[in-house]
């Protein structure tokens, strides 16, 4: 059995559908997909890619990513509504949400968001950041809020030991898995990225690895004893920071 990462499929790409559509049907039977968020704001192409992956692999586990909370149009009045739809489309496909358990593996999703514990938003980030229009939180939920919220749901599963442990989260758990090759221009995305309170539930859990997306800069680092490791497909253009593979992330 094979443990493989991969995030941000945005499957309202067509480019990123045919990549996804032209996995093996074989070779995948006996393994695991961590797919860490960020799949689509449309339930309809939610669900297509996750029957298309739950056809490929023995199993997939998943986390929601901002892009799938968004709320447009008709369907749910808040993003924690869209939450709970996500969540309900993904039992329907027999993708898995809560921790799962193959033998001596053991892999645990934790939810999360950003708090600003990267840094204060810019107004230009403000202005131009998608999700402070497309989600829509409860009142009185503030970004530091939200991120308790989706942290609190985590609780029960820090206490999960095995052989080898590997968590994942959409959101980055720490800044420094960023490379230090990235623009100034680029890190005003940095508040928006993840939270440290992430890291604070890593590191009580302890698991050999962690897989995280967001950022769409792939990357493996390890970090005070922690492999991290981002496989992003990306956006189709983003052929320099992306790569359109599988990443294996653990053999058994």
């Amino acid at each position: 059995m094979r443990v493989f990462a991969l995030s941000d499929v945005h499957a309202d790409y067509d480019a990123n559908v045919r990549w996804l559509d032209e996995l093996s049907m074989q070779d995948y039977q006996d393994d695991v997909l961590i797919l860490a968020g960020d799949v689509s704001d449309s339930l309809g192409t939610l669900e297509r890619t996750f029957r298309c992956l739950t056809g490929r692999f023995d199993t997939v586990a998943y986390v929601p990513g901002n892009h799938d909370l968004w709320v447009r149009g008709e369907g749910p009045a808040t993003s924690l509504q869209k939450f709970a739809a996500v969540h309900a489309v993904a039992a329907d496909c027999g993708v898995a949400t809560a921790p799962v358990h193959r033998g001596a593996i053991s892999i645990v999703p934790l939810l999360g968001w950003y708090d600003y514990s990267f840094g204060e938003p810019s107004s230009e980030l403000t202005a131009r950041w998608a999700d402070f229009r497309a989600c829509r939180w409860p009142e009185p939920f503030d970004a530091a809020a939200v991120t308790a919220w989706f942290l609190e749901r985590n609780e029960a599963s820090l206490d999960t030991e095995n052989d080898t442990v590997i968590s994942f989260s959409h959101f980055l758990p720490r800044i420094d898995v960023m490379p230090g090759y990235i623009p100034a221009e680029r890190r005003l995305l940095y508040p928006v990225l993840g939270s440290t309170r992430i890291e604070e539930q890593i590191r009580r859990l302890q698991p050999d690895i962690h897989v995280y997306g967001h950022s769409h800069v792939n990357r493996r680092i390890t970090l005070d004893g922690i492999d991290y490791v981002n496989n992003a497909l990306g956006y189709p253009q983003e052929t320099r920071i992306a790569a359109r593979e599988l990443v294996c992330v653990h053999e058994a």
